[in-house]
């Protein structure tokens, strides 16, 4: 019987998303069940913990292969995580470890491994990180989001499984009229969600408030603006300037009321994104995030080739170009709710539960 499980993930908002997903479904299905976090200490600003969940925090950090001050305490901090994830995995003592992805989660998957720890992976994105791919030769089970990524790990395939990725509980539509009156946004107005990743993005921000400047004043439109830390104040004046209805945060917590509103959206490709679009069926521009080995383009493809959304990439990215397809978009309802029916083409699944029981067969 599982009755202490592990949990560890990387330093991104892709991660860590899905590990809470998980974390929340197993308590759910079993309180008895002890469950322990493992993150980087640099993911402490990532999004906030509930204090319910245990959490340990290790020092790894992202080495690159180049010679700076930088990188050698990145070496130094790799090396002190390292030793940090065995004294958690020695006091702790799980019957099962599950790794979410990136070098962070490398030292306990291995030493799981080692010490013949059941151990799980999932993979979030269609294409596997460097970190999975290393770690799926030595884990007992790998889940998949994607059908396409089993081909694109080098084991056995019996040991993979679609499982699809997990998502909060509260991610779930509401009632719109009610969402709208929470964000402050007018009932009429057609309504577009801009998000740029678990940090924001200024080159979509910038892009999309350089095409608003035009589309304001032609279109009935109103922004629900999820902007990051550093643009904020400067998006919110701005779209006064414009006098555009919008909302604008650094973060938001509650994305099913922003997803509950919006009509279209001009976003990132992250894994959580997408999976939430799915969820949401949500017609979406894409513009992923062009580093990462190219996950996000990807992960947007899958998008666009089942007809759900449309991909701009950042190298061509302008403003011009952003408010040509919104443009397209807004003048014809028609496209966007097929854009909307064409997720329909997606296998429906309980990602969180499909992971939970592969967690407790292993």
């Amino acid at each position: 019987m599982v009755k202490k499980v592990l949990v560890v993930a990387g330093a991104s908002g892709g991660h860590i998303f899905p590990a809470l997903s998980l974390i929340e479904g197993l308590v759910k299905k079993d309180n008895q069940i002890n469950l322990l976090l493992v993150l980087p200490r640099r993911s402490q600003n990532v999004c906030v913990i509930e204090k319910n969940i245990k959490v340990e925090y290790i020092s790894t950090a992202v080495i690159k292969l180049c010679v700076s001050y930088k990188n050698l305490k990145a070496v130094v901090d790799f090396i002190k995580g390292t030793f940090e994830s065995l004294l958690i995995l020695l006091k702790y003592r799980p019957d099962v470890v599950v790794g979410f992805g990136s070098a962070d989660s490398l030292p306990l998957v291995l030493f799981a491994w080692f010490f013949r720890i059941k151990t799980l992976l999932h993979e979030q994105n269609v294409i596997p990180g460097k970190a999975n791919r290393l770690l799926a030769k030595f884990v007992d089970k790998v889940a998949i989001s994607f059908d396409k990524t089993k081909d694109l790990f080098s084991v056995n395939k019996q040991k993979i499984v679609l499982t699809g990725n997990p998502l909060r509980s509260s991610l779930k539509r509401v009632d719109r009229l009610g969402a709208l009156e929470f964000l402050g946004l007018d009932q009429d107005k057609l309504t577009i969600l801009v998000m740029g990743g678990s940090q924001g993005s200024r080159r979509i921000n910038e892009c999309f408030l350089e095409s608003m400047a035009v589309l304001a004043g032609r279109f009935d439109i109103q922004v629900m603006h999820i902007a990051g830390s550093n643009d904020t104040d400067f998006l919110t004046n701005a779209y006064k300037e414009l006098n555009l209805r919008a909302k604008v945060v650094a973060f938001l917590g509650d994305m099913q009321y922003a997803y509950s509103v919006a009509n279209l959206s001009v976003c990132r490709a992250g894994a959580t994104t997408v999976a939430e679009l799915i969820h949401f069926k949500l017609p979406a521009i894409l513009i992923p995030f062009p580093f990462a080995y190219g996950h996000q383009l990807e992960n947007a493809k899958v998008l666009e080739e089942q007809g759900a959304g449309i991909i701009i990439e950042e190298n061509v990215l302008n403003a011009e170009l952003l408010r040509k397809a919104l443009v397209e978009l807004i003048n014809d309802p028609g496209r966007v709710e097929k854009m909307s029916r064409a997720y329909e083409g997606f296998p429906s699944s309980d990602a969180c539960n499909l992971l939970i029981d592969e967690v407790l067969k292993i």
